[in-house]
């Protein structure tokens, strides 16, 4: 079964602009293009192909789309021509780029003048971190001497992913360090100013998120309970996993926020 944040992202591309051109920005390996591409949709995914996921490309590969409709791309450079896209979206991506400005002015040049963009990924005040599964941790710096001991106890307590083949102590020793390598996490501030700054709107949809998320687990009655208290199911699931936030394309330089 598709992981729901891809089935969102494809649904939300399909019903918002159904039948056109649409792009996986950092698709990793590639899901959303192979099961678009099962649902007759004209998707395309560009990744960076990071070293800190090394397996992203040999995975991408496999999937026999790697050159075609999964293209490698410079971070400051997309490799498709202007305005070639309706529906841009990303997944867990924005937090691992290092500058989001040159990331948001090439979606703008790829976008056309109606598109959309789609962006799913954590701000700075998200309290859990989603890559190791410990709270607080992205807040500390690698050499705060609270960092080690807090990885560690987490760790010791039950709490934490990718455990697989390696000590209680190396575990803590490289998620701290990876997170610091590869992990830029921005507070919600930050992250509306350079989408105002680079021609983007910033409009909240985290509660289509949640009903999505709530269908596609068959608890769709519960749906009406957070669309009750929606400024406070936007609060929680920023606080707890993600913003979902939804971008149209307007004048560099104008202002908007939510």
């Amino acid at each position: 079964m598709l992981h729901v944040n891809y089935a969102f992202c494809l649904d939300m591309a399909s019903r918002l602009r159904p039948g056109r051109r649409y792009l996986d920005y950092g698709c990793g390996r590639g899901e959303t293009v192979v099961a678009g591409i099962e649902r007759h949709l004209d998707v395309y995914g560009t990744e960076v192909f990071y070293e800190g996921a090394p397996a992203s490309q040999k995975m991408a590969q496999s999937t026999g789309l790697l050159g075609t409709r999964i293209l490698p791309m410079n971070p400051d450079r997309l490799p498709f021509e202007d305005s070639y896209f309706d529906f841009v979206f990303h997944n867990q991506v924005f937090e691992h780029v290092p500058n989001i400005n040159v990331a948001l002015s090439e979606i703008y040049r790829v976008l056309r003048p109606n598109g959309l963009m789609l962006s799913v990924f954590p701000c700075r005040e998200v309290l859990w971190d989603g890559h190791c599964g410990v709270p607080f941790i992205h807040w500390l710096q690698p050499q705060s001497r609270l960092a080690y001991p807090w990885m560690l106890t987490m760790r010791h307590l039950g709490v934490g992913y990718h455990k697989e083949g390696k000590t209680p102590e190396q575990w803590a020793r490289d998620f701290i360090q990876w997170i610091h390598d590869w992990c830029h996490y921005r507070s919600i501030l930050e992250i509306k100013s350079a989408y105002r700054d680079n021609g983007f709107t910033f409009e909240s949809h985290e509660l289509d998120y949640i009903s999505f998320r709530l269908a596609y687990g068959g608890r769709q009655w519960l749906t009406p309970v957070f669309v009750a208290v929606e400024p406070v199911s936007r609060s929680l699931l920023r606080r707890l996993a993600s913003m979902v936030i939804l971008s149209s394309k307007h004048s560099i330089g104008s202002s908007d926020a939510q």
